[in-house]
């Protein structure tokens, strides 16, 4: 087991790891609902912007997995290498260890809706800055189809990365506009 492993609870996928924990330990019960509970939360934010909901895909949620360990490891909050992920978005989320829900996590994410203007991306935001607005415009992005997240921790901190496929966020793409006129 390495130093990364032997030090940081994750939560991915289907499958909840406290891999600080003894091996007899009992499963996390909050780990079993990990992915019906970040998949809810994207596809409500999906629903209110009528965009089909996303399914789950376990290999992005892994991925997501190994980021996480790796910020949580390293305590370096930044996007990973895009060419290490070539052709899927990210979204992170870093706050105080157990003091906010998933729910509360992803609405960091979705409340920069507040900002966003229907459009060609990157003219998506009202303040003029796409960057106000990047974590929700991944999120309902209209062809993005799946996502796989996960959740490192140290002892004061937790990660979210969530993984979506297709990425999202590309210039001189429609996103919020109606299909008719996105199709202009």
């Amino acid at each position: 087991m390495s130093l990364l492993t032997a030090r940081l609870p994750l939560v991915a996928g289907a499958i909840g790891i406290s891999l600080a924990a003894p091996a007899a330990a009992a499963p996390n019960p909050f780990a079993s609902q990990f992915p019906a509970r970040i998949l809810a939360a994207h596809n409500l934010v999906r629903a209110r912007a009528g965009v089909a909901p996303l399914a789950w895909d376990p290999a992005l949620g892994q991925a997501a997995a190994a980021y996480a360990q790796q910020m949580a490891f390293t305590g370096i909050f930044a996007h990973s290498n895009r060419q290490a992920r070539r052709g899927t978005g990210e979204n992170l989320w870093m706050g105080t260890r157990g003091a906010y829900s998933l729910e509360t996590m992803v609405s960091g994410w979705s409340s920069e809706g507040r900002a966003f203007r229907p459009g060609i991306f990157p003219a998506v935001s009202r303040t003029g800055n796409w960057e106000d607005v990047g974590h929700y415009t991944q999120m309902v992005w209209p062809t993005t189809t799946h996502v796989g997240c996960a959740l490192a921790s140290t002892p004061s901190t937790d990660y979210l990365v969530c993984r979506y496929s297709p990425a999202g966020n590309i210039d001189g793409r429609p996103v919020g506009l109606p299909t008719a006129l996105a199709a202009r």
